[in-house]
């Protein structure tokens, strides 16, 4: 995972140098060398990233990897921003505790992971990494070492920025007056500071979890599923995927039903055997096939559950070799009651406009699916561009949101003026100037470089 020039998305740059400092001090002696000389800095996590925010474009490539202890306490861990999310989840469960957000690629640095407010299918419960985080530690780079707790306000002023009705956003900074230094920091996409340490909220694990793979004959009954379950007690996971998603892993899981047009995952924390007969009763109700479903409440189910899940990305990277092409993928999440139109508004558009395999899966219940497409030519990329051009735009205009967990790095950024007004732009702009004058730290990640910021 520490290639340090190339990311998830397999985005590629160059760097002049590949720094790795195995403490704090050394980190800072690199951050004040490369202030010393106008020497611009791209901080390095795991790479499971899919912007482009990690891949240095020239400068120096500055990795976390060494900062990467993990202490356990009661209810709460300390981490260094190179821990591994699997590693963390995997000591928290040792005292009977858990890491609430779940993002696909558990090789997640901790560090990347706030960087881009990361989320994942039990967001749906427990929302995005924001939720979890009281404090952190994140050196500038003017020499200084800031340990701020979650409600310690920043001390400077700035003018506030509106934010989408969406549950899910990761865009930009989301300012407002007398914000916290914490949330500047979450979702900044390595641009303001570099996170050394988090102290991150642990919950207790469920006493009992019900997981369910359910199938169904048409896309109108998934969807209507999902908004009828939305409101079910103790639902912590609601997710989807689409005909085309099935037919690209069925290979692998050939007990997938024939018939089968899309399937709703599910994971609920149980709180008595009368949960189970209410899902019989749901199911019936919503045409699901009853019958062919999964469902399942030990570990070993879950753990099939999540490779299902996990399969998916598997599958998608196989194709997207298999077409020659990067993948253009979506990151759009809307506000719920506006899931189903933003769904027909994909499909409509890809039906006009791409002749070329494509997937939909994700965070239904959020609103936040991602769309895949695979071009096989220079002119399906420039078409699929184009759609993702058309979807930001629909999303936004719903009360969505540009980027819903993945930032928008370098690949994206040129959606951040779809969103955000001029001013609000340059509010940001103005914090990235007051924290890091010389806008050496994240270099093209959320904004272009504009010729004022090139010089020393």
């Amino acid at each position: 995972m520490w290639n340090y020039l190339e990311d998830a998305s397999n985005y590629q740059g160059f760097a002049d140098k590949i720094q790795i400092p195995r403490g704090e001090a050394e980190l800072l002696e690199i951050l004040a060398e490369a202030q010393a000389h106008g020497v611009p800095v791209t901080i390095a996590g795991a790479g499971s990233g899919l912007t482009g925010g990690r891949v240095p474009e020239g400068g120096w490539s500055v990795s976390i990897e060494k900062f990467n202890s993990i202490e356990i306490h009661d209810g709460f861990a300390v981490c260094g921003a190179g821990a591994i999310l699997q590693d963390l989840q995997a000591a928290a469960r040792r005292t009977g505790q858990f890491y609430p957000p779940d993002p696909t690629e558990t090789l997640a640095a901790i560090g990347g992971t706030i960087s881009c407010n990361s989320s994942g299918s039990r967001s749906f419960m427990y929302g995005a990494t924001r939720r979890w985080i009281q404090r952190l530690r994140v050196a500038l780079m003017d020499g200084r070492v800031l340990d701020v707790r979650r409600g310690e306000a920043i001390d400077f002023e700035v003018d506030a920025v509106h934010k989408p009705r969406s549950t899910k956003h990761s865009a930009g900074y989301p300012l407002e007056p007398g914000m916290d230094w914490v949330d500047l920091f979450i979702g900044s996409e390595g641009t303001l500071g570099v996170v050394i340490e988090a102290e991150l909220r642990l919950l207790p694990l469920p006493k009992e979890l019900l997981n369910g793979i359910v199938f169904f004959g048409s896309d109108d009954a998934a969807i209507d599923a999902v908004e009828a379950w939305r409101g079910v007690a103790g639902l912590r996971m609601l997710e989807y995927a689409d005909a085309a998603s099935l037919k690209l892993i069925r290979a692998r899981y050939d007990d997938i039903p024939e018939n089968a047009a899309a399937c709703v995952i599910v994971e609920q924390i149980l709180e008595d055997d009368s949960a189970l007969d209410a899902w019989e009763e749901r199911l019936t109700e919503q045409k699901a096939m009853a019958e062919q479903s999964w469902f399942g409440s030990t570990d070993a189910d879950r753990e099939r559950f999540r490779l299902f899940r996990h399969s998916l990305a598997e599958h998608v990277i196989a194709l997207v070799r298999q077409m020659g092409f990067a993948k253009l993928g979506s990151d759009f999440s809307v506000p719920v009651d506006k899931n189903r139109e933003m769904l027909a508004y994909y499909r409509q558009r890809i039906a006009e406009k791409f002749d070329a395999p494509y997937v939909i899966f994700g965070h239904i219940g959020d609103a936040h699916v991602h769309v895949n497409l695979f071009p096989g030519s220079e002119q399906q990329v420039l078409d699929g561009k184009k759609l993702m051009g058309d979807f930001a735009r629909k999303s936004v205009k719903l009360g969505g949101t540009i980027a819903a967990e993945h930032g928008l790095g370098k690949r994206k950024r040129d959606f951040l003026p779809l969103m955000f007004s001029p001013a609000e732009i340059e509010a940001m702009k103005a914090v990235k100037t007051r924290l890091d004058p010389k806008w050496l730290l994240g270099r093209g990640n959320l904004f272009p470089i504009s010729p004022e910021h090139h010089a020393a």
